[in-house]
C-alpha cells in the first residue's frame, strides 16, 4: 500500500513521518477500506472536511514552535486513494485554499525548523534589546528633576526652532532647485526644438547643396564641352588663317601649251581643239578671280564694270557702250571688230588698272606685260615678242600664248595677294 506523501514547506525535500503519523494514516486508510459506498456518501461534510483538514500528531497543546513542526497537509497519495470522497475532499479543500477562508500549515523538516528556531531567537534577541533601552531611558526620565527637565525642553526646542529653519531653508533651497531645474527642462526644450530646426534647416541646406553640386556638374560638363568646341573652332581658325582662299578656290596651271584655271582650258590649238564651252567658263573663272581680288584690295574699276556670271560673263561699259562680252559660241567673224574681241580687250583694260593698283602695294614685277590699246601680252622677261588676245585676224596659236601669259601673270598676282592678305588675317 502506497504511503502518502509530504512535502518541506520551504525546500519541497520530502518527509520523513515518524512511527506514530504512520499509525494513523495505516488506521485511516484501514477505515476507509472497510466503510461502504453507501456510508461514505452519507458522511456529513463536518467530517469531510475534518478527514481533509490537518491532522494533528499526539501531544496536541504543546506550544507553537512545536506544534509548527507537529501540523501536517496531505499533498497527495498513490492511486488507490483516488476515490470519489478522494477527489471531492480534495476539490473543497482547494477551492477553500484558493477563497482565503482556509490558512494551510505546511511541515517543514528538521533543518528547516532548526533556521526557523534560529531566527526567532535572533528577533527575540533584538526584542528584548530595544525593551532593555526603553527602561533604561525611563528610570534615567524619572530621575531627573524639573528645572533641568525645562532647561532640556528648551534646549530640544531651541533646537527644534533651528531644525525647522533648516528645514524652511532647505524647503527654499528645494523650491529654487526646481525652478532652476522648470527653467533648464524649458531651456532644453527650447534648444531641442531650436536643434530640431536646425537639423531641418541642415538637411534643406544639404538638399540645396546637393541640387547646386548637381547643376555645379552639369555646367562643368557643358563647361568642357564648349571649351573642346572653342578649341576644334580656334584650330580650325588657326588652320583657316594658314589657307588661302584664293588658292584654294582658283588654281591655275601654265606648264602646258595652254593655260588652265580650275580644270577649264582658256584657248585652243590646231592639235588641241578646245569647245567653246569650256573656253567660255575659263572665262568666267578668269573674270571672277579678277573681280574678287579687284574687291579684296578696294579697287573699283575705271571705263567698266566686270560681272561674273559663269560661262556668260561680260563687262558693262561705264561710258554707255553696252555689254561687252567674254563668251561665244563660235559664230563671230575673225575679219570683223567683234564684241567678243572687244571684251577680251577691255578685260584686259581692267587687269592693267589691277597690275598698276597692287604694283604700289609691293606686288613684285610681272614676266608679262600687257598693252591694252593693241590688246596684246609681251614677252618682257623672254623674246620680247607680243602676241594678240583678240580672234580678229589672229591664229590659234598666238592666242593661246597670249591667254597662257595673261593666265600665268593672274597666277604671280593670286600667289601674292594670298600671302599679303593672309599674314594681315593672322592675330598678332
Amino acid at each position: 500500500m502506497a504511503s502518502t506523501l509530504f512535502l518541506c514547506q520551504l525546500c519541497n525535500k520530502p518527509l520523513k513521518l515518524s512511527q506514530t503519523l504512520c499509525a494513523l494514516q495505516e488506521e485511516h486508510l484501514e477505515a476507509q477500506h472497510c466503510a461502504s459506498p453507501s456510508t461514505k456518501m452519507t458522511v456529513s461534510e463536518e467530517e469531510l472536511r475534518a478527514r481533509t483538514y490537518s491532522t494533528p500528531l499526539p501531544g496536541h497543546g504543546r506550544t507553537l514552535q512545536e506544534r509548527a513542526c507537529c501540523t501536517f497537509t496531505l499533498l497527495g497519495g498513490s492511486v488507490a486513494l483516488r476515490t470519489l470522497d478522494s477527489i471531492q475532499n480534495t476539490t473543497l479543500e482547494i477551492s477553500e485554499i484558493v477563497s482565503g477562508q482556509k490558512v494551510v500549515e505546511h511541515p517543514l523538516c528538521v533543518d528547516c525548523v532548526d533556521n526557523l528556531l534560529t531566527q526567532l531567537d535572533a528577533q527575540i534577541t533584538l526584542v528584548e534589546s530595544d525593551t532593555q533601552k526603553y527602561r533604561s531611558f525611563l528610570e534615567r526620565e524619572s530621575l531627573v528633576s524639573k528645572k533641568e527637565r525645562e532647561a532640556m525642553h528648551l534646549e530640544l526646542c531651541a533646537e527644534l526652532r533651528s531644525l525647522e529653519q533648516e528645514e524652511a531653508r532647505l524647503a527654499q533651497e528645494l523650491k529654487d532647485i526646481d525652478h532652476h531645474h522648470a527653467r533648464i527642462a524649458a531651456e532644453l526644450r527650447a534648444a531641442q526644438a531650436e536643434s530640431k530646426e536646425l537639423n531641418q534647416q541642415n538637411e534643406q541646406v544639404l538638399m540645396e547643396y546637393s541640387a547646386l553640386k548637381m547643376e555645379q556638374l552639369e555646367l562643368t560638363d557643358q563647361l568642357s564641352s564648349v571649351e573642346n568646341r572653342l578649341e576644334y573652332a580656334q584650330r580650325q581658325l588657326r588652320r583657316l588663317r594658314k589657307t588661302s582662299i584664293f588658292n584654294i578656290t582658283f588654281t591655275i596651271l601654265d606648264e602646258g601649251p595652254l593655260g588652265i584655271i580650275n580644270n577649264f582650258r582658256l584657248g585652243c590649238l590646231p592639235g588641241i581643239q578646245v569647245g567653246w564651252d569650256e573656253i567660255n567658263a575659263a572665262w568666267g573663272q578668269t573674270a571672277l578671280l579678277l573681280f574678287t581680288l579687284a574687291k579684296t584690295v578696294g579697287l573699283q574699276f575705271q571705263r567698266y564694270q566686270l560681272v561674273p556670271r559663269g560661262g556668260h560673263s561680260y563687262l558693262r561699259s561705264l561710258a554707255g557702250d553696252g555689254e561687252l562680252l567674254l563668251f561665244s559660241d563660235g559664230s563671230h567673224s575673225v575679219f570683223l571688230n567683234n564684241k567678243f574681241d572687244r571684251g577680251v580687250k577691255a578685260f584686259l583694260d581692267c587687269l592693267q588698272q589691277f597690275v598698276d593698283e597692287v604694283e604700289k602695294k609691293g606686288c613684285p614685277f610681272l614676266p608679262y606685260r600687257i598693252h591694252v590699246n593693241e590688246g596684246m601680252m609681251e614677252d618682257a622677261r623672254g623674246s620680247g615678242e607680243c602676241y594678240s588676245i583678240r580672234t580678229h585676224l589672229n591664229t590659234e596659236e598666238e592666242w593661246a600664248k597670249a591667254l597662257k601669259f595673261m593666265l600665268t601673270n593672274l597666277k604671280l598676282i593670286l600667289a601674292w595677294a594670298s600671302l599679303r592678305y593672309r599674314c594681315r588675317k593672322e592675330p598678332n
